[in-house]
């Protein structure tokens, strides 16, 4: 069984590979959409959302691993 601060290590890492490449995707991504945006506003935009990724993976696995 993986224990609280293992499940939340592994959601950070998991999280900050999917972050370094949001920033680039959001670069990207953003005009395409029609999105007007500067950097600041981009890397706000990928670290409001990698909040809230770290949360959904901490709690997800905290619920699977309560049923293992």
């Amino acid at each position: 069984m993986q224990s609280r601060r293992h499940s939340f290590i592994e959601s950070c890492a998991n999280t900050a590979f999917g972050f370094i490449i949001s920033i680039a995707a959001s670069f990207a991504i953003f005009p395409l959409i029609g999105v007007q945006s500067n950097a600041t506003q981009n890397v706000l935009a990928v670290v409001a959302f990698t909040i809230v990724s770290i949360i959904r993976n901490y709690l997800i696995r905290r619920i699977f691993n309560a049923r293992a």
